[in-house]
């Protein structure tokens, strides 16, 4: 799985997601002079293993220039477990408390989607869970790819893009 990060300084920005994405996925950066202007239709949910590791991601990411964001998880969900917060620039991310289906670095790529059931199909891969509002694919190796509805008009600029393989690709010789 590949994650593109548009942004006004690339070099900065791999700098900053250097400290915490692991291997897991391919993350690529790239030049643009668009302007943030609206919520990620992609983002990464970091995992953590304990509150403590939690709190300690959260301090290192806004140590390196991550500040917290409001997506409205405060007023329409108060009291939800993980951190919302928003690298150097701008790009929407979580730190998701400990979950033990989770056990890597990333715990998810979040795509927002108006038929997240729909969605998750077309990846090719098996949909291994879904409930309301929400539809969850697991190619390996990497994080989950998960898919949340929204009601959200279809974004302006995509900052933030994920490829996957799909898995007829992964077989062919």
């Amino acid at each position: 799985m590949e994650i593109t990060f548009e942004s006004a300084d690339p070099s900065a920005l791999a700098a900053f997601w250097s400290e915490f994405a692991g291997d897991e996925i391919e993350l690529t950066f790239v030049w643009s002079d668009a302007p943030k202007i609206e919520k990620n239709r992609v983002h990464v949910d970091l995992a953590s293993t304990s509150p403590e590791h939690q709190a300690d991601i959260v301090a290192r990411a806004l140590k390196l220039g991550a500040e917290h964001a409001d997506v409205g998880q405060s007023a329409s969900e108060a009291g939800v477990p993980w951190v919302v917060l928003r690298d150097p620039q701008g790009n929407e991310f979580c730190v998701l408390e400990p979950r033990p289906e989770y056990p890597g670095v990333i715990a998810a790529v979040v795509v927002d989607s108006p038929d997240p059931q729909a969605s998750a199909a077309a990846t090719g891969h098996p949909v291994v869970r879904s409930g309301d509002g929400f539809a969850s694919v697991r190619p390996e190796p990497g994080p989950w790819l998960e898919f949340v509805r929204t009601d959200d008009p279809e974004p302006i600029t995509n900052r933030v893009r994920v490829r996957y393989a799909d898995p007829a690709q992964l077989a062919a010789p």
